[in-house]
C-alpha cells in the first residue's frame, strides 16, 4: 500500500472519529470517565495482581474503595460546597457592584490627587469626572458580571447537567470498573491489531504517551487535591466568604497548571476587598495563603509529582481544553489532556524523522534520528 494512501486511509478514520465524537458527545461523558478512571487506577490493580488478588478482585476492591471514597465527600464536602454556591450565585451581583463602587471611588481619588498635571501633559484639558470613570468602569464590570453569572447559572441549573451529573456517578463505576478487569486484554488485541511493518514504531510512540499521560495525569491529579485542600482550609481559617467553595473551585482549576492558583487569588482578592474594605490584613492574608500554594506547587509538588513528563506549555493545554470542550461539552473536557499529550508524542517524532530525513539534510545518505529532550530537538551524538 502507498503511503499516500495510507495517509488518507488514516485521516478519514480520525475524521471519522471527531464526527461520531461530536454527534454523539452528548451521552458519552460517561463512558470517557470510566476509561479515564480505569487507565488512573490500572497500576494499583497490577500491584495487587502482583500481591496474590486475581483481576476481579482487585478491580473490585479498588471499586469499592473509589466509591467509599465518592460517597464520603458526597456526605461531607457536597452539601458545605451547595450552600456556599447557592449564597454565592444570589450574593455574586451586590458584591460586584459593592467592588465596582470601590473601584470608582479610589480611581477617582487617585486621578484627583495625581493625574491633573499627567493628563494636562497629555493634552486633556477636561477633568476626568467620577461620572466618566462610573462609565467606563461600569461598562467593562458589567459585561464581566453578566457571563460570570450566565456560566453560573449554566452549572447550577438545567436538566442536562443534573442527567450529566447522575450519569457520572451511576454509569461511570460500572463502566470503570469492566475496563478496569478487561484492561489487559483490551491492550493485547489492540496491539495486535498494529501493521507488523510499523509495530516498533507505533509501540514507541505508545509508550511515549503512555508515560506522558501516566505522569502527568496522575501527577496533577495529587496536586490540584493538595492545593484544593490548602486553598479550602486556609481561606476558610482565614474568614474569607466562601473560601471553601473558592479553595475547591481553585484546586479543580489547578489541573492547568498555574491557572487555578490566579484565579483563586484574582476571586478571593475581590471578595476580601469587599468584605473588609479599607482594611487591608485579609486581603494580604489571602496573597499570602495564594502565594505559598504556588511556591508549594512550583518547587515541591510539580517537581516532584509532575516532572516534564507531558512535555507541554500550559498555554498549550488550556487551549486544548478550551477548545475541545467548546467543540464535544463535557466530553471534549475528559479527552483535551489525552490529545494534547499524544498530540505532543507524535508530533516531536514526526520531527525527528524530518530532521533525519533528505528533505531537510538535502543528502540521500541515511541520517541518524534526531533526539528529542523536552522543548530542545538536537542531532544523535551531539549536544
Amino acid at each position: 500500500m502507498s503511503l499516500q494512501r495510507q495517509v488518507l486511509i488514516w485521516t478519514a478514520m480520525l475524521a471519522l472519529a471527531a464526527v461520531s465524537l461530536y454527534a454523539l458527545s452528548g451521552v458519552l461523558a460517561p463512558f470517557i470517565a470510566g476509561l479515564v478512571v480505569a487507565y488512573f487506577l490500572d497500576p494499583l490493580a497490577t500491584k495487587l495482581e502482583r500481591a496474590g488478588l486475581n483481576r476481579a478482585g482487585a478491580a473490585a476492591l479498588i471499586m469499592l474503595l473509589s466509591l467509599a471514597v465518592v460517597l464520603a465527600a458526597l456526605v461531607l464536602l457536597v452539601p458545605v460546597l451547595a450552600r456556599q454556591f447557592a449564597a454565592f450565585v444570589v450574593n455574586l451581583p451586590g458584591i460586584v457592584a459593592k467592588l465596582q463602587d470601590l473601584l470608582i471611588a479610589e480611581a477617582a481619588r487617585l486621578v484627583e490627587a495625581y493625574g491633573g498635571d499627567t493628563l494636562r501633559r497629555l493634552g486633556v484639558s477636561g477633568p476626568i469626572t467620577e461620572a466618566d470613570l462610573q462609565g467606563s468602569i461600569g461598562s467593562v464590570v458589567g459585561q464581566a458580571t453578566n457571563y460570570a453569572i450566565g456560566v453560573v447559572n449554566g452549572i447550577w441549573s438545567g436538566r442536562g447537567a443534573l442527567f450529566g451529573l447522575f450519569s457520572l456517578l451511576v454509569i461511570t463505576p460500572v463502566v470503570a470498573f469492566y475496563i478496569l478487569l478487561d484492561w489487559r486484554r483490551m491492550v493485547q488485541a489492540i496491539d495486535g491489531w498494529i501493521p507488523l511493518r510499523h509495530r516498533d514504531d507505533i509501540r514507541g510512540i505508545a509508550r511515549d504517551i503512555d508515560r506522558a499521560l501516566a505522569g502527568f495525569v496522575r501527577g496533577q491529579t495529587i496536586v490540584s487535591l493538595i492545593l484544593g485542600a490548602w486553598y479550602a482550609v486556609g481561606l476558610t481559617a482565614a474568614g474569607l466568604n466562601f473560601g471553601f467553595l473558592i479553595g475547591i473551585a481553585g484546586g479543580f482549576l489547578s489541573f492547568v497548571p498555574y491557572f487555578g492558583s490566579l484565579t483563586v487569588l484574582i476571586v478571593a482578592a475581590a471578595i476580601a476587598t469587599v468584605q473588609t474594605w479599607p482594611d487591608w490584613h485579609l486581603v494580604a492574608t489571602v496573597a499570602g495563603i495564594v502565594m505559598s500554594g504556588q511556591v508549594m506547587e512550583g518547587y515541591v509538588l510539580g517537581p516532584y509529582l509532575v516532572g516534564n513528563s507531558i512535555g507541554l506549555h500550559p498555554v498549550w493545554l488550556m487551549l486544548a481544553l478550551v477548545v475541545c470542550s467548546a467543540v464535544f461539552g463535557v466530553a471534549g473536557l475528559l479527552i483535551a489532556v489525552p490529545l494534547s499529550a499524544a498530540g505532543g508524542v507524535v508530533a516531536r517524532y514526526a520531527l525527528r524523522r524530518y530532521l533525519a530525513s533528505p528533505l531537510y539534510t538535502g543528502s540521500t545518505e541515511p541520517t541518524r534520528p534526531a533526539v528529542a529532550f523536552g522543548p530542545r530537538i538536537v542531532e544523535a551524538g551531539r549536544d
